[in-house]
């Protein structure tokens, strides 16, 4: 049975990653803080293991993975976009806990699969990134800079697993039907979305492929985004 750890499984893309997973038979890792939702998704399913942890904690991700075992992928998902406004108008603490989860947190798992797959001689690992690594929105400072951030992630743990048969991919996801998405949606009725099973059917691609197939960056997002053309 293939194996996936869903880190931010407990909402958003994350959650409809990781239960359509388990519909296909996958066995499934669900990494989130909130442990009543995960032990509510576990009970539903037998092959899926609650391993509450917050992803910027080191100690509690590393005792998640050991917990969890053999691991062939890992969807890299948790997330954040913290408080809106110019630069000068986000106070550092908010910065700082941005920061944290989307990048420090992805770090730390990426670690912690890269030495896992290591050992076992390859796997996969798939960052969540987000358009916002391309085409950016307004007063989205700490969002935008740490997803430009995991594309070098991406890059990096690509040419470097490539010893190793690890290899890793990011999927860029845009307005999929979350809470996220939900909230700045109340600002601009108009925005154009999809419904987030089309995300987690786009992982499931990317996790799927052979060994020696990758898929490299994948954009996948609502068909009316301005995220191509000139205003």
């Amino acid at each position: 049975m293939k194996s996936i750890i869903v880190t931010g499984a407990s909402s958003g893309i994350g959650r409809a990653t990781a239960e359509l997973f388990l519909e296909k038979g996958w066995r499934v890792g669900l990494i989130a803080r909130r442990a009543e939702l995960l032990a509510e998704m576990a009970k539903a399913h037998a092959h899926a293991v609650a391993l509450p942890a917050d992803v910027t904690d080191a100690g509690a991700m590393a005792a998640a993975f050991d917990t969890f075992g053999r691991l062939d992928v890992l969807f890299n998902n948790a997330g954040s976009f913290g408080k809106a406004g110019p630069i000068d108008e986000i106070p550092l603490e908010n910065w700082e806990q941005v920061l944290g989860v989307n990048l420090h947190g992805m770090f730390i798992a990426a670690r912690l699969a890269f030495g896992a797959m290591r050992a076992q001689g390859g796997g996969r690992i798939i960052n969540n990134g987000s358009l916002s690594a391309h085409v950016l929105r307004p007063g989205s400072v700490c969002y935008t800079t740490t997803k430009h951030a995991i594309t070098g992630l991406t890059r990096s743990l690509s040419l470097d697993g490539r010893p190793f048969g690890i290899a890793c991919g990011q999927i860029d996801i845009g307005n999929a039907e979350t809470d996220m998405v939900a909230a700045l949606k109340v600002d601009n009725p108009q925005m154009d979305t999809m419904e987030v099973r089309h995300a987690a059917a786009s992982v499931l691609h990317m996790a799927e492929l052979p060994p020696e197939a990758n898929v490299q960056f994948l954009t996948v997002m609502a068909t009316n985004m301005p995220f191509i053309g000139r205003g």
